[in-house]
């Protein structure tokens, strides 16, 4: 198991996290996923289940995690109805002059550490997957 250091209030793994893209959002479950070139892979996902509030941009870079403040966290109370146990905020480079501040309030948050293959590979190793939209050559 990797040691990891405290974000605002998320655990996140020790490594080079600096490039991050939405790799899913449905009603169900949102998923962001790091890496240092998301090019050809990604090793950490932030899986959020049931998110009841999103905003955030489809891709940004290095992310500053951070306790939310009680505004934001009265903010999604009142547009959600209720409170929700997971509300992770950030302030993150969306490629504009400031950086863009996100804020996802969530049922639930899985952190997965494993190495995630955005191109086909017929032998993939033991602790690594290949991304949902990889299929193979034809």
């Amino acid at each position: 198991m990797d040691r990891g250091h405290q974000d605002g209030g998320i655990r996140l793994p020790e490594g080079n996290w600096w490039d991050w893209d939405v790799i899913a959002w449905d009603p169900g479950r949102l998923c962001l996923a790091a890496g240092w070139d998301l090019a050809y892979h990604h090793g950490l996902e932030l899986v959020f289940d049931d998110p009841g509030f999103v905003s955030c941009p489809a891709a940004f870079q290095d992310p500053v995690f951070r306790g939310p403040t009680s505004e934001e966290r009265a903010r999604v109370a009142r547009q959600l109805g209720e409170e929700l146990p997971v509300v992770v905020a950030f302030e993150a480079d969306a490629g504009g002059r400031e950086p863009v501040s996100c804020l996802v309030a969530a049922e639930r948050l899985e952190i997965v550490h494993e190495t995630v293959l955005r191109y086909w590979r017929d032998d993939v190793a033991p602790g690594q997957r290949l991304a949902p939209w990889v299929r193979p050559p034809k």
